[in-house]
């Protein structure tokens, strides 16, 4: 008996909806202008901090990345994308920014090519990216603690230059 009373108390949304009387119906709509509003002021805070970081983007890196931080707050992330590095191009270069946009994609397809050849790539000031080898092994399951092997793979290691290390 206690299950058919649970079953017959649930209702489905559009069984609620359909339930609800009309004088709720303002309240609704009240209620669903409120998300505008804060969508709308979500929208100024974002031109806000795209005008601080376009003005922090002239600044010394070290500055603009704490400045971009606080003016966005904590909900945005610190991540600088290939798109924003193309924007930035665009900007101190006069360049379209789908034409810097290209380029960076190019150097990424060029960086992958070489790197799958087995070349090492040098980039003066930044560090050095090569493939490394590693060699099968053996390892262990942890749920089981049973012995397995692992196969030799191939990974992409990141040694920074000494700027870097030191600018950071």
């Amino acid at each position: 008996m206690a299950k058919s009373a649970t079953k017959t108390t649930t209702k489905t949304a559009s069984a609620r909806k359909a339930a609800t009387p009309k004088s709720a119906a303002p309240k609704a709509a009240a209620v669903a202008k409120k998300p505008a509003k804060a969508a709308s002021a979500r929208v100024a805070t974002k031109a806000a901090s795209k005008a601080a970081g376009a003005k922090a983007a002239t600044e010394a890196p070290s500055q603009a990345a704490t400045k971009s931080t606080k003016a966005s707050g904590a909900t945005a992330s610190p991540t600088l994308t290939l798109r924003h590095l193309a924007e930035r191009l665009s900007e101190t270069h006069e360049l379209p920014k789908r034409q810097a946009n290209e380029m960076l994609t190019q150097v990424v397809e060029m960086i992958t090519r070489s790197l799958k050849k087995g070349e090492k790539i040098r980039l003066t000031g930044l560090g050095i990216l090569q493939v490394r080898k590693r060699a099968a092994r053996m390892g262990r399951n942890p749920q089981t603690g049973e012995a397995i092997k692992i196969k030799a793979s191939k990974k992409i290691a990141f040694r920074p230059a000494k700027e870097l290390k030191e600018a950071v």
